[in-house]
C-alpha cells in the first residue's frame, strides 16, 4: 500500500513538473528575432499605436503606452488608469522598469533600443514591413491572438479586413485608376512607388502607378522629391496626399494650401474631385492596427467613388 502511495506521489510530482516545463512554452518569430512565451501575459506594455490599436480590437488591455500623439480612436487610454511610457521614439526606462511588464510589444521606431528593452522583459517586435503591408500585418495579428489565447477573435478580425480589401480591389479591377501617392513635409513633396511605405495602395487596393514621363524626380531615402510640374505631367486619376506635419502634430491644413495651385488643378484627379487627403494617424502613426487599416481602406474607397 505504501509502495502504491509513493508511486502515485512520484507520478503526481512529475506531472506538476512537466506542466511548468519550458517544453510547454512556445517560441514566436517577430520582426527582430524570437520571443518565448510560457503563459498568457498579464502585464503588457505597448510602445506603438499600431499594436495598441490591434490589442484594443482583440480585447487585451495593456498597463502602459505612449500618450503623445495618441490617435482619436485610442483616446480611452489617455487617462490616469494607464501609465505614460514616453513618446513613439523615446521610452522612459525608469517608468518601464517600474511597471514590471511580463511582455513588451515594441514597434519599428524602437528597433534601435530593442536589446535594451530585452534587459527589462521579453520583447515582441511588431514592425510592419511597409513594402508587404497586409501579409506582415496578418502574421503579427495571428501571433498576438495566439499569445493572448484569443485565436478565434483574431481570425474574425483578419477575415473582416480581408473582405474589405477584396471588395476594394474588385472595384479597382473593374475600372483601374492611376494613383500618385505623395507626402508633404514642410514645403517638400515626395512621391512613393508601389514598393514603399504606401505599398498597400498598389499591392492590396489594386491602384495603378502614375508617373511623370517628362519631368524628373530626385531619389531620396524616404520617397522621391518631386515638383508640381512633375504632378501636372503625371496626370494622375487619383492623388493621395499625406500631410506629415499634421501627423506629427507640427501643423494642420498647410498641405491643402500647398496643393491649391494651377499645376495640380490641371490634373484629372483635381478636376474629378479625387484629391484625397489621407488620415495622418492611420497612415503614418498606426501602421498595422485593426482600426487604422480600415481607415486606410475607407480613404481609398473615397478615391474611387
Amino acid at each position: 500500500m505504501l509502495h502504491k502511495n509513493i508511486k502515485k506521489l512520484l507520478v503526481g510530482s512529475a506531472l506538476v513538473a512537466l506542466s511548468s516545463s519550458p517544453l510547454f512554452a512556445k517560441t514566436y518569430q517577430h520582426s527582430l528575432g524570437t520571443v518565448e512565451i510560457n503563459e498568457v501575459p498579464q502585464r503588457v506594455v505597448v510602445l506603438g499605436f499600431g499594436s495598441l490599436d490591434y490589442l484594443d480590437a482583440l480585447g487585451v488591455t495593456p498597463v502602459g503606452m505612449p500618450k503623445s500623439l495618441l490617435p482619436e480612436n485610442l483616446q480611452q487610454y489617455n487617462t490616469d488608469e494607464f501609465t505614460n511610457t514616453g513618446s513613439l521614439q523615446e521610452v522612459n526606462y525608469e517608468t518601464l522598469f517600474t511597471l514590471k511588464p511580463d511582455l513588451i510589444i515594441a514597434e519599428g521606431r524602437m528597433a534601435k533600443i530593442y536589446k535594451d528593452l530585452k534587459d527589462i522583459a521579453p520583447v515582441y517586435m511588431y514592425r510592419i514591413d511597409s513594402t508587404n503591408y497586409w501579409e506582415t500585418t496578418q502574421q503579427h495579428w495571428n501571433n498576438l491572438s495566439e499569445i493572448f489565447g484569443k485565436q478565434a477573435k483574431g481570425e474574425e478580425l483578419v477575415a473582416d479586413v480581408q473582405a474589405q480589401i477584396d471588395a476594394l480591389n474588385a472595384k479597382n479591377t473593374e475600372e483601374p485608376k492611376k494613383a500618385l501617392t505623395v507626402m508633404s513635409n514642410g514645403s517638400n513633396i515626395t512621391s512613393f512607388s508601389p514598393v514603399s511605405r504606401f505599398s498597400f495602395v498598389y499591392q492590396e487596393a489594386g491602384f495603378e502607378t502614375s508617373k511623370s514621363v517628362n519631368v524628373a524626380a530626385e531619389s531620396r531615402t524616404h520617397g522621391d522629391l518631386i515638383s508640381f510640374e512633375y504632378i501636372a505631367d503625371a496626370k494622375p486619376d487619383v492623388m493621395l496626399i499625406l500631410d506629415r506635419d499634421q501627423a506629427i502634430g507640427r501643423s494642420s491644413g498647410k498641405a491643402k494650401q500647398l496643393f491649391s495651385n494651377e499645376l495640380v488643378e490641371s490634373t484629372p484627379a483635381a478636376k474629378n474631385e479625387h484629391m484625397i487627403y489621407l488620415d495622418p494617424a492611420a497612415w503614418y502613426l498606426s501602421a498595422g492596427g485593426y482600426h487604422s487599416t480600415q481607415v486606410m481602406i475607407k480613404d481609398l474607397n473615397r478615391a474611387i467613388q
